[in-house]
């Protein structure tokens, strides 16, 4: 096996996009990287690439890039739980999710502790605490033009203006993906409780995050009071792309948390 071994889409669970970097030397520790709301697996090229030694699986979660055509939306943060823990497969991994892929870590770590060795989340948002700027979803939405705000507000302007025609039209098509798993967030209470999971937990943000953004690293921590606070100079909520070398620092964290449990 090398570094650039893949499973084919067709073989993976639940007819997801899911890729796998093995290492040379066997019995690397497995960590699986989950993306955020309208991203991808691929986004996360620049950290693989620097965690070469390890086995490193990412994956389109449903409805979203390679994964939207083969797979209907899920309504709920439980069928992304159910997802990951397919691609995890029954063996023992490091979770590692950006933004709404770390509520989805988290979920996972108290549905299943026995899969998982621990956690890492950065950024993850916490919309049922009363402090989190509250976004009302349109009533009777166009989920293209939802999407196309939702990429506007996180990654800018610019950043949009600057994707060639096709990716506008990809973004906006996952439009009904992004709807379905903000507004389940959004809705009730809290979808897991930070206090009974027993994994340890690292806790990553940017030092230049929005304030809600920073706030839920301390949310947790507050809560989870073993877990670690990892604070990434410079950057924003985009880390994993921006700041691939600390990011992959922050994985390494996780995956050496998990070592013992």
């Amino acid at each position: 096996m090398t570094d650039t071994d893949r499973r084919a889409p067709d073989a993976a669970p639940h007819g997801l996009h899911v890729v796998e970097h093995r290492p040379n030397a066997a019995g690397a520790p497995l960590v699986v990287l989950v993306q955020g709301s309208l991203d991808r697996g691929a986004s996360f090229a620049r950290v693989t690439r620097r965690l070469r030694d390890l086995d490193v699986v990412s994956y389109d979660r449903r409805g979203y890039h390679r994964s939207r055509d083969d797979t209907p939306p899920v309504v709920g943060l439980g069928g992304h739980v159910a997802d990951l823990l397919a691609v995890v497969g029954g063996r023992r991994a490091a979770l590692v999710g950006h933004s709404l892929g770390g509520d989805v870590v988290l979920a996972a770590a108290e549905a299943e502790p026995a899969s998982v060795t621990a956690v890492g989340v950065y950024e993850p948002p916490l919309p049922w605490l009363d402090w989190w700027p509250r976004r009302p979803d349109p009533a009777e939405p166009d989920t293209g033009a939802f999407a196309e705000s939702f990429f506007r507000r996180m990654a800018g302007d610019e950043a949009w203006d600057r994707l060639p025609a096709r990716t506008r039209a990809e973004r906006r098509a996952e439009g009904p993906a992004l709807l379905a798993e903000l507004s389940t967030l959004r809705a009730g209470g809290p979808p897991f409780d930070l206090a009974a999971i027993g994994v340890p937990i690292v806790v990553g943000r940017g030092s230049r995050s929005r304030w809600h953004h920073r706030r839920a690293a301390d949310a947790i921590v507050e809560v989870h009071t073993d877990a670690q606070l990892v604070e990434i100079e410079g950057a924003a909520h985009g880390a994993h792309r921006s700041h691939p070398d600390a990011f992959a620092d922050l994985v390494r964290l996780v995956v050496d948390a998990g070592r013992d449990t």
